[in-house]
């Protein structure tokens, strides 16, 4: 079946839009093809500086025919409705309708047939609408073509647009249409500097071959490989490491189409600024790799640059120029460095008075004191040293107000930690500054040291109960403040450092803080937010425990027994409450707990009253209902024990023991007595099984 070759063929597109840009042009093409029945077997797109280009192979030559039935009129039905049904259909009377019997009468059908066009047609008509219509984050409108304004809003200036079609057997036909006044044709253009003469192409294979020996190379993955194939190579030739950076290298291979990896050099004297500023600076302002010398882990005073040329003189020239760059924003980066060490982090703090956090929560420096105040208080709960945690929530924000945290933005808290040490702070004091951001996301590392541990848990929840407080909450996919990873990162620090910590009492002392700071006026009712915030966490973990394999209804089963707030204890609770749902024993006692709510939430609703209270001994008048009645008295007491020694898997072994007598009881025993004083004992029996398997969890959120 034939092929299909798209290029668009323009003025440099951004680097950060090109793998996107592929994506969107490979699924806008296919989903059109796939709804004019076009069915095609493979796709692939790929994105160079200069270009976008996709190859769609297998399409069928021609559309199928299509056959479709469409129902009109009653027979002897109003003319004006008959008319309207032929001329619908182009039908040219009634004999050529079938009729159809139906219950409600004989309705007239009409079989339209629809004869498939040749999918070059098909090409022709949906590509130019895709190219108008392409989603660029942005795009720019240029001068006139040929006399006449230009209409075409695109990344860049387009310049040609390659469009072939047909077997690889055969010479292929060109996908005719213009868009703007650029007509398509089978000719592309190579390298810009290094073979910059037009190319006729035939078929992706001939383009993807002849592009590469014009100093193209097509597919961006080959580009990556090739620059950390060549990177490393060119740095373990000189004795050092190449220093991996996987977003610079998505980068890096978006700005050239022919790499050529290099090494510049610059002064040692720079390495006396820390080595991530040294990294920031030469990454941010020249998308360069740095090195490491492997006998000591540190930096090298070298680096690494990709060109996108072949130059005559080896580079030397490139190199030198990058040299130069790297060499002022280094001497930049240093002074900035110096510059910030002569003042202390306590002494920068007063000017966070003029900068205002939210306008609804007040300054950064009233945000600082409520930290302050709720890492002390957590300290102590979490075995952190509380003066230290004061001082480190107390200093943690202030290298935000350095020259080289406002250059470089990506080293906050990084920065502090080393102002803190030069200072002579204590080092969790320092390790908390920079710590106390994490963990910013899944793949972050969470921290361990206890002073780390309180001044970001405070730093996170004060952010989450400020903003509850004033009704900003996270809703469907907009969380502009980022509170999703804000709880989602006190999960993480409580549950990987196995930390016993009520979020109801942090809830509320940090809501105590908000009010000593004078925003009263603007917060909502204070008395709910510890419980709505609960049920917000409650959603956070489930997402957590998904991620982590576990079921979310469980999550549900275990909050809402009320007064969950301990994550660590319901993430424990909930890991041996799937285990036990896994064995036999829990599978059934759930179906007989189901089916004891179902009975009970029936009954319930029929009589408009609960059946609370403990039933009557002296009523029973089975064996199943006083086998079943002294089961749940020794299961409470047994599964309660277990509970408040936080020993969930004996309360689920516990619980396992009411599955015989549940499964008599169901068996033998008709509730809905014809005595009413029986039968409400019976309920009141069943209830009585619901209320002892709460010790653990509430079995009715559990889905089956």
């Amino acid at each position: 079946m034939p092929d299909l070759l798209l290029e668009l063929f323009s003025e440099e597109i951004p680097a950060r839009m090109q793998a996107k840009a592929a994506d969107d042009l490979r699924r806008m093409v296919t989903d059109k093809l796939v709804a004019e029945g076009l069915v095609y077997e493979g796709a692939k797109a790929f994105a160079t500086p200069r270009r976008l280009a996709l190859t769609v192979h297998g399409i069928p030559a021609r559309q199928p025919d299509l056959k479709t039935e469409r129902r009109g009129p009653k027979v002897g039905g109003p003319d004006a409705a008959v008319q309207g049904f032929l001329r619908a259909t182009g039908l040219k009377s009634l004999d050529e309708a079938k009729i159809q019997r139906d219950p409600k009468g004989d309705f007239y059908i009409a079989l339209i047939e629809k004869p498939g066009r040749d999918a070059i047609d098909v090409l022709a008509e949906i590509l130019p609408v895709i190219i108008r219509t392409f989603p660029w984050p942005k795009s720019m409108r240029w001068g006139a073509r040929s006399g006449k304004p230009g209409s075409l809003s695109w990344v860049r200036p387009l310049h040609a647009i390659t469009a072939t079609f047909g077997l690889e057997t055969e010479e292929p036909d060109v996908v005719k249409f213009e868009v703007d006044g650029i007509e398509t044709g089978q000719t592309t253009y190579g390298h810009r500097f290094m073979a910059p003469d037009a190319i006729s192409v035939r078929r992706f294979e001939d383009y993807e071959a002849k592009l590469l020996d014009a100093k193209v190379v097509l597919d961006p993955e080959r580009r990556k490989d090739a620059i950390l194939t060549d990177a490393k190579q060119l740095a373990f030739a000189q004795g050092f490491e190449l220093v991996e950076d996987q977003n610079l290298l998505d980068e890096v291979a978006g700005l050239v189409e022919w790499p050529v990896v290099l090494m510049g050099s610059f002064e040692p004297e720079f390495l006396a600024t820390p080595a991530e500023v040294i990294r920031a600076t030469i990454r941010n302002n020249q998308k360069c790799f740095v090195v490491s010398d492997p006998k000591t882990g540190k930096l090298a005073n070298k680096f690494i640059l990709v060109a996108n040329i072949e130059a005559t003189d080896g580079g030397a020239t490139i190199v030198a120029g990058n040299e130069r760059v790297i060499r002022a924003r280094l001497s930049d980066a240093k002074f900035f460095y110096e510059t910030d060490l002569k003042t202390k982090l306590e002494d920068r703090l007063p000017k966070f008075d003029q900068i205002v956090f939210h306008e609804k929560l007040g300054t950064q420096a009233a945000r600082i004191a409520r930290i302050e105040r709720l890492a002390a208080e957590i300290a102590p709960l979490i075995g952190a040293d509380a003066a230290k945690a004061t001082r480190a929530a107390h200093l943690a924000k202030a290298d935000l107000l350095t020259e080289v945290v406002g250059e470089f933005p990506e080293v906050q808290g990084l920065m502090g930690k080393y102002y803190a040490l030069a200072q002579g702070e204590d080092a969790s004091v320092a390790a908390a500054c920079e710590e106390h951001y994490k963990p910013q996301g899944p793949a972050d590392r969470v921290p361990t040291d206890p002073v780390s541990v309180a001044v970001a848990l405070a730093d996170k929840i004060d952010t989450l109960v400020g903003f509850w407080a004033i009704d900003e909450k996270p809703t469907g996919s907009k969380d502009p403040y980022a509170l999703r990873r804000a709880a989602l990162g006190v999960i993480r620090l409580i549950a990987e450092n196995a930390l016993r910590l009520s979020l109801m009492k942090v809830a509320a002392s940090a809501i105590a803080g908000l009010l000593e700071a004078g925003t009263k006026q603007a917060l909502v009712d204070t008395n709910k937010l510890p419980s709505d915030l609960l049920a917000f966490f409650a959603d956070r973990l489930k997402v957590q425990l998904r991620e982590q394999g576990a079921r979310h209804d469980l999550v549900d089963a275990v909050f809402a027994l009320g007064g969950q707030d301990d994550l660590l204890m319901i993430d424990r609770r909930v890991e041996a409450l799937g285990k036990f749902l896994e064995s036999d024993d829990g599978k059934n006692l759930l179906a007989g707990i189901k089916r004891a709510s179902n009975i009970l939430g029936i009954e319930e609703k029929k009589d408009k009253r609960s059946f609370d209270g403990a039933p009557d001994a002296a009523l029973y008048g089975l064996d199943e209902e006083k086998a079943l009645a002294k089961a749940i008295g020794e299961v409470q007491a047994e599964a309660s024990a277990a509970v408040a020694k936080e020993d969930f898997a004996a309360a689920m072994s516990a619980m396992a023991k009411l599955r015989p007598p549940v499964d008599a009881f169901f068996e033998k025993v008709r509730v809905n007595d014809d005595d009413a004083k029986v039968r409400e004992n019976r309920l009141k029996l069943l209830n009585e099984i619901r209320s002892a398997t709460r010790a653990v969890a509430d079995f009715s959120k559990i889905q089956d």
